[in-house]
């Protein structure tokens, strides 16, 4: 279609049109009437050969005619509307021919035109046509429109996947770092401390690498983000000789990813307080993390078999960070902390608003 696109009463330019219709005279008509105005006219005497013309020419309209012989005109632009890329139709009928016209437009026609005797008839087509040469225009702007945000979406997909990538990729080697430099200090308490700190990087590098292998990055699978999160954690917090049995059962579900970064921060404090506090003097025990969904809730639990804490004061030998760390994402989170008072040992329970 030509890019130049006209109001009703400008002079377009190499618009080309397709009038389908046996009537000889009428096409006389037509042509005289439409040439006068600037458009280029072709003409077919029935339908297939109007189905003709348009699989070998471009058309920017087509006009079709109801009654002709062979193919009717609504059969004529069934076939029209099979074509790659067809042509708008506009629906020629008589003066007692309301109901075929309007089961040509459920038909796919983008308006009608009603012949008469005294040449109104050829003012309403110019204007039709021009009408449906700007619908169609204005169409494809459209399509082109959305397809540049399609293509920016993806582009912007990508490169947040590769960020996202590049981010884990970096909080691994920090990790690492800290790993070495754990091992290198003599001081029990700052061992500990740099335990902690790759725990929690461990929480957010998990984050990043569901991030970059996720379909939608608005959202990450908590299932299988906390059974790696828990084995980053298994690894780092072995590295001291003390070995806990720490297993995970989750439910397999999408939480948006601001939600399970807190979530994973939790699930690193109360996993690190287990292994460190809840059994003493070198005794082992179960660690267990659980999330399950509730009623307009998931309930995140974890728990252990040990000495037990309230959750007050802060842990028996540390510096209380963790316990501030957890209170706020629990606040970020939308539900208050609940410790189970008849448990044995510690049992931490949370309650995740759906968002």
């Amino acid at each position: 279609m030509s890019d130049d696109t006209a109001s009703p009463g400008a002079v377009p330019g190499g618009i080309r049109v397709l009038y389908v219709d046996d009537d000889a005279g009428l096409r006389r008509l037509v042509e005289r009437a439409l040439t006068r105005h600037g458009f280029e006219v072709g003409f077919a005497s029935n339908g297939d050969e109007g189905l003709a013309r348009l699989r070998e020419e471009r058309f920017d309209v087509v006009t079709l005619d109801h009654f002709m012989p062979g193919k009717d005109g609504l059969e004529t632009l069934e076939e029209i509307q099979q074509l790659p890329d067809a042509p708008p139709v506009i629906y020629v009928t008589g003066a007692d021919e309301s109901r075929i016209a309007v089961a040509a437009l459920k038909a796919g026609a983008t308006d009608y035109v009603i012949k008469d005797v005294e040449g109104i008839f050829l003012e309403l087509l110019r204007s039709a046509v021009l009408q449906a040469v700007q619908q169609r225009q204005l169409q494809r702007e459209k399509e082109e429109a959305e397809r540049q945000v399609r293509l920016g979406r993806d582009r912007a997909e990508l490169l947040l996947r590769e960020v996202n990538h590049r981010v884990a990729n970096s909080l691994q080697l920090v990790s690492s770092l800290v790993s070495m430099q754990t091992a290198a200090v003599s001081d029990a308490a700052a061992r500990d401390a740099l335990t902690e700190t790759q725990g929690r990087i461990a929480a957010i590098g998990q984050i990043h690498r569901r991030l970059y292998t996720s379909e939608d990055v608005r959202f990450v699978e908590v299932g299988t983000y906390l059974e790696g999160l828990i084995e980053e954690l298994r690894g780092a917090l072995q590295g001291d000789g003390r070995i806990h049995q720490i297993t995970v059962e989750a439910v397999q579900l999408l939480l948006p990813t601001d939600q399970v970064v807190s979530l994973g921060m939790i699930v690193t404090e109360l996993v690190t307080n287990a292994y460190k506090y809840a059994y003493p003097d070198g005794r082992s025990g179960p660690i267990r993390v659980t999330l399950k969904t509730g009623e307009g809730c998931h309930i995140l639990c974890v728990e252990d078999e040990g000495i037990g804490w309230s959750g007050q004061g802060g842990s028996a030998t540390g510096t209380g960070l963790g316990t501030r760390i957890i209170h706020s994402m629990a606040r970020a989170l939308g539900g208050p902390m609940e410790f189970d008072r008849e448990h044995r040992g510690t049992r931490v329970m949370l309650r995740i608003v759906q968002s």
